[in-house]
């Protein structure tokens, strides 16, 4: 059965008017993927966060009578809270009190599958909850009872700060490892010349979707938030004959913890790792310009916003009005239509074109093995046969770094 839940949201004057809409939009969104339903909503407009309760005091009396009325199970903020707000919320309603951080630390946990997420996952948990300890109350200071719970005088607060301290440690050694076998994986795949494409864009946006439609499989696409959260690497082929490898990653969202952005940094390596990276963007999304923004500044941070970029704008199918975008270039899609999926295809094509460097040589049949290579890792636009000459004629794009440059200048 769905948590009954309240929203409690403070506006501050600097915010704008829309975001704050669009934040509690996303904040409702975010209850119903973790399995409560919002009853209602209580926001109240405010020069500065009250230190103590977040919202103002007055407030409080209003916050509790409607939790009680409506025998709610969860009281959610829309703002990242401090251990005594807290505690102090949770004193003064009599309800369990959680922040948006919590909140989405609690999905990443619902949905991590691999051991890596899950450990990752725990590991952005423990981060959030260390610092907060202090803020729990008395019944966090009594004695620790029986052997192996705590040291000589230790209280129980301390025996779990201590205990939470070692699990970190060990959890990170264990992330080091992963981080070492993957590192080892993608250098395999950059030994081998793969071409990679990373797909990123705001959480909902219809990535996993379109990496279904792309790629014939059938990874969790759902109609939630971070129904993404171990990245998939699949193989797929351009109209040309090109091979790449693409790859889905976790959806992205405003005001990620920041533990979280720390404890995912290895999944979203994957980004900073990609060829090309395609930016999937819901189109019939009202804060879809905020949404866009949320995520430049996400590969500014992983220093991945110099990757060439193709932007798709999904879920066409759901807009009536004439759309302008604010990226190029780009394209107009809904990853459920067929012909579009073949289009988006060409139009990555058609953009590697304009990065890569074009060429034209002569094979001799004997050389077949090169001229397998020459079709799979570039993109040929031109393949004929001159008999008169006993050679193949062949012209396309390649990447400017790759090592069959080298060789086509011997031809």
């Amino acid at each position: 059965m769905a948590e009954r839940i309240l929203i409690i949201a403070v506006k501050m004057p600097s915010e704008n008017e829309k975001r704050f809409e669009s934040s509690l939009e996303e904040l409702v969104s975010l209850c119903k993927t973790a399995g409560g339903f919002v009853e209602k909503t209580i926001t109240q407009n405010r020069q500065k966060i009250h230190p103590a309760y977040y919202i103002g005091e007055g407030k409080l009396a209003e916050i509790k009578e409607a939790a009680e009325e409506l025998d709610l199970d969860l009281i959610v903020s829309n703002d990242e809270l401090s251990p005594g707000q807290l505690r102090n919320l949770s004193d003064q309603t009599g309800f369990q009190v959680i922040d948006r951080s919590q909140l989405i630390l609690d999905i990443f946990a619902q949905r991590a599958r691999t051991k890596e997420g899950k450990l990752q996952v725990e590991l952005a948990q423990l981060q959030y909850t260390l610092p907060r300890l202090r803020g729990r109350g008395e019944e966090m200071s009594r004695l620790g009872a029986g052997i192996g719970t705590r040291g000589p005088g230790e209280t129980k607060l301390e025996t779990d700060q201590r205990h939470i301290r070692g699990r970190i440690d060990d959890i990170k050694r264990q992330l080091k490892m992963v981080v070492r076998q993957r590192e080892q994986y993608r250098q395999r795949r950059k030994a081998n010349e793969v071409f990679q494409i990373a797909i990123v864009g705001y959480t909902n946006a219809g990535k996993s979707t379109l990496f279904n439609r792309l790629t014939q499989s059938d990874s969790v696409a759902e109609d939630q938030l971070f129904a993404t959260l171990d990245p998939l690497t699949r193989q797929i082929q351009l109209p040309s004959g090109f091979q790449t490898l693409i790859t889905d990653t976790v959806g992205f969202i405003q005001d990620l913890p920041t533990s979280l952005i720390a404890s995912f940094r290895s999944t979203l390596e994957e980004v900073a790792e990609a060829d090309f990276i395609l930016h999937i963007v819901d189109m019939s999304n009202p804060d879809l310009e905020q949404q866009e923004r949320t995520v430049h500044n996400l590969l500014l941070e992983l220093e991945a916003d110099t990757i060439p970029m193709l932007t798709v704008y999904n879920k066409k199918d759901l807009i009536a009005d004439d759309f302008i975008p604010t990226n190029h270039p780009y394209i107009l899609i809904s990853a459920h239509y067929s012909d579009d999926m073949n289009r988006l295809l060409e139009k990555i094509e058609e953009v590697l074109k304009t990065e890569w460097d074009w060429y034209s040589v002569s094979l001799r049949p004997d050389q077949g093995d090169l001229l397998h290579r020459m079709e799979k890792e570039t993109i040929m636009t031109e393949r004929s046969f001159a008999e008169d000459q006993n050679m193949y004629m062949l012209q396309g794009y390649i990447r400017h770094d790759h090592p069959l440059k080298g060789l086509l200048k011997e031809f």
